[in-house]
C-alpha cells in the first residue's frame, strides 16, 4: 500500500473569526511583545478594551510624547522592537517628535494610532488628523488599515520592516470601524516584500579592496557610530582594532561600543569631541567608517573634515553610502558580517608611530575640570562622580544640552546599549521617559537619567507614572538656571546677549515628594557624593537637584562653519 502523500502546507490558514482590535492582540502575542507603551482615547477604545486582562503589560504614560520616548528607551536598551499605541488627532500628533527622534536615530519601533471612522476620513472630523501624510517624511514605512483580514499581515510587516535593514518607526493607523469589524484571523506565511529586501551580506571583491587598504595605510583610523551597537558587532569591532592595531573615535550614537578605557580608544569626535579624536580624524589617511552617517553635528565644515585620507565606509542603509562626502569604499553590507569576513584574514597595518602619535595628543590635552571642595559644584564632577560610583556599569540615559555632552565625555560607559541619548533629532524631553522604557526592559540594572533643569521640565509629569510603579529610575538633574547650550552659545557669538536663555526651575525637591518621589538637593562636592550615593541606594525612584555653576561651558568646541581641527580648547585650564 502507497503511504498516503502529505498534504501541503498553507501559505495561511484561517483560526477563528475575531473583532479587528483583537487581531492586534493575537499579534501582539505571536510576535512576541509583551510590553507597550501608550495613552487611550475614543478611537483606539477598542484596542484598549482588547487589552484589557490580555496579560499583555501596558505602560500608561502621563502624554504621548512620553510614550514614545519610553518605548525608544525599552528598543534601545534590547535591540527589540518598542510598541506604542495613542488614539487619533491630538494623540497621534503628540508622538511626532518621538516618530521623528525614532527615525533620525534608527530606533525600531511600531506604532499604532486610532483614526476616526473610514466613513468620517476626510470630513473634518471629531479629533482626525492626516496621521499618513503627518508622519510619511519621519517613518520608514506607514500604512492605514481599510480591512480587518488584513490586520495579521500588516502588523506582521510592520514588526519586520522596523527592525530589519536599517532599523526605524512603521505607523500603524487604525479606524475605529476596522477596530471593531469581525473577520477571520489568518496566520500570515513567510514575509517577502517586493522593493524590501534590505543587502546584508559583504561583497567579496570590495572587501578585498578595503583589507589591502587598511593594509597599505600609516595612519588608519576606525570611525564608529551607533550602527556598530544595532549590528551587535562591537565585539567584531574590538578585535579589529586591536588585530591591526587601529586606533578608534566614536560618535555619540556610538559611545558605549568600544571600552572606553581602552589605548586604543580616544573617545567623541566632533563639535564637541575630544582633541585627539578631532585631530585624528584631520590627519588619518584611511577613514573606516563603521555605521554612521557622516552628520553635520560630527564632520563640521565638509571641506575640511578628514581631507588627508581615503574613506571606507560600511553601513545597511545605501541612501547613507556618498551622501554628505565621496566615498572611496563603499560597502553596503551588515557591519557585523562584513568585520567578520574582514576578520578571516584581518589586515594589519604599520600604524604603530600613528597610534603613538594619537596617544600624544590625547596626553596633551585630556578632558578634565577642576572641582574646588568648598567652591561651586562643577556638573563635569557630578558625571564623574557617577561613573566612578557605578564603575560605568548603570544604564544612562540623557536629556539634550550642554549636560549631554558632559555626559559624553566623563560617563564611561563600558557596555553597548548603556548609553542612550537622542543624537539626530536632540529632543529636550527625551531623557526621563527613555529611562523609564530601559527601567521596564531591565528591571534589575541600575538607570539613571543624567537631565538639564529645563529638559526635565519636558516630561516632568512622568514623575507620577515612576511613583506609581515604583520604577527605581534615578534622575540626576544638573540645574544651572540656564538653557545652558543656549546660553553657551549666545555668550560665545551673540556678544553675551542672553535673549529668553534664562529659565526658573521650581524646587525640584518638592515637586518630587509630591508625586511621592524620594528627592535630595547637592550644591557642595560633599554634599553632591552624599545625596548621590543614597538616591543610588535608594531601592525607588529619586530625583537629586545637583546645584551646579550656572557659567561653565562645554569645551573643546568646534564653532559654527569651522572644521574639526578649528576647535577651541578653552576652558580645559579652568
Amino acid at each position: 500500500m502507497r503511504p498516503q502523500a502529505a498534504k501541503p502546507e498553507t501559505v495561511s490558514q484561517v483560526e477563528q473569526s475575531m473583532s479587528g482590535a483583537q487581531m492586534v492582540v493575537e499579534c501582539f502575542r505571536k510576535l512576541g511583545v509583551d510590553t507597550v507603551f501608550g495613552y487611550p482615547g475614543g478611537a483606539i477604545l477598542p484596542l484598549y478594551d482588547a487589552l484589557h486582562e490580555s496579560g499583555i503589560e501596558h505602560i500608561l504614560t502621563r502624554h504621548e510624547q512620553a510614550a514614545i520616548h519610553a518605548a525608544e528607551g525599552y528598543a534601545r536598551a534590547t535591540g527589540k522592537v518598542g510598541t506604542v499605541i495613542a488614539t487619533s488627532g491630538p494623540g497621534a500628533t503628540n508622538l511626532v517628535t518621538g516618530i521623528a527622534d525614532a527615525c533620525l536615530d534608527s530606533v525600531p519601533v511600531v506604532i499604532l494610532t486610532g483614526q476616526v471612522a473610514t466613513g468620517m476620513l476626510g470630513k473634518d472630523a471629531f479629533q482626525e488628523a492626516d496621521v499618513i501624510g503627518i508622519t510619511l517624511p519621519i517613518t520608514k514605512h506607514n500604512v492605514q488599515v481599510r480591512r480587518a483580514e488584513d490586520l495579521p499581515r500588516i502588523l506582521h510587516e510592520a514588526y519586520h520592516i522596523a527592525s530589519t535593514g536599517r532599523p526605524g518607526p512603521v505607523l500603524i493607523d487604525l479606524p475605529k470601524d476596522i477596530s471593531t469589524q469581525r473577520a477571520e484571523y489568518r496566520e500570515p506565511g513567510p514575509i517577502s516584500l517586493r522593493g524590501y529586501q534590505p543587502n546584508t551580506e559583504p561583497n567579496a571583491l570590495q572587501l578585498e579592496r578595503i583589507r589591502c587598504a587598511i593594509a597599505e595605510a600609516k595612519r588608519p583610523l576606525l570611525y564608529i557610530g551607533g550602527g556598530v551597537i544595532c549590528a551587535e558587532a562591537a565585539g567584531e569591532t574590538l578585535r579589529l582594532a586591536e588585530t591591526a592595531g587601529i586606533p578608534v573615535v566614536s560618535t555619540l550614537m556610538g559611545l558605549g561600543a568600544f571600552p572606553p578605557d581602552h589605548p586604543l580608544y580616544f573617545g567623541m569626535l566632533g563639535m564637541h569631541g575630544t582633541y585627539a579624536a578631532n585631530m585624528a580624524t584631520y590627519h588619518c589617511d584611511l577613514l573606516i567608517a563603521l555605521g554612521v552617517r557622516f552628520d553635520d553635528r560630527v564632520t563640521g565644515k565638509l571641506e575640511r573634515f578628514s581631507p588627508h585620507s581615503r574613506k571606507v565606509h560600511i553601513d545597511i542603509d545605501p541612501a547613507e553610502i556618498g551622501k554628505n562626502l565621496p566615498i572611496e569604499f563603499p560597502m553596503v553590507a551588515d557591519v557585523k558580517k562584513a568585520l567578520r569576513t574582514l576578520l578571516e584574514r584581518c589586515p594589519e597595518p604599520d600604524a604603530s608611530a600613528w597610534v603613538e602619535q594619537v596617544s600624544a595628543w590625547h596626553r596633551e590635552y585630556p578632558l578634565g575640570y577642576t572641582q574646588d571642595l568648598e567652591g561651586p559644584l562643577k556638573p563635569q564632577y557630578v558625571i564623574d562622580l557617577l561613573s566612578r560610583m557605578t564603575n560605568g556599569e548603570a544604564l544612562v540615559t540623557t536629556e539634550v544640552g550642554q549636560h549631554q555632552m558632559w555626559a559624553a565625555h566623563f560617563y564611561r560607559a563600558r557596555h553597548p546599549r548603556s548609553f542612550i541619548s537622542s543624537g539626530g533629532l536632540g529632543t529636550m524631553g527625551f531623557g526621563f521617559p527613555a529611562a523609564m522604557g530601559v527601567q521596564i526592559a531591565k528591571p534589575e540594572a541600575t538607570v539613571v537619567c543624567i537631565a538639564g533643569d529645563a529638559s526635565f521640565q519636558m516630561n516632568i509629569q512622568e514623575l507620577q507614572t515612576i511613583s506609581e510603579r515604583n520604577l527605581p529610575v534615578k534622575v540626576f538633574v544638573l540645574n544651572n538656571g540656564f538653557l545652558g547650550m543656549v546660553r553657551q552659545w549666545q555668550e560665545m557669538f551673540y556678544e553675551n546677549r542672553l535673549s529668553e536663555s534664562r529659565i526658573g526651575s521650581p524646587d525640584f525637591v518638592k515637586v518630587a515628594e509630591a508625586y511621592g518621589v524620594r528627592g535630595w538637593r547637592a550644591t557642595t562636592a560633599q554634599e553632591a557624593e552624599e545625596a548621590m550615593a543614597q538616591a543610588l541606594a535608594h531601592p525607588g525612584p529619586a530625583v537629586v537637584d545637583f546645584q551646579v555653576a550656572e557659567g561653565e561651558n562645554v569645551f573643546p568646541m568646534v564653532p559654527p562653519g569651522k572644521g574639526n581641527v578649528d576647535m577651541l580648547v578653552r576652558g580645559w585650564e579652568e
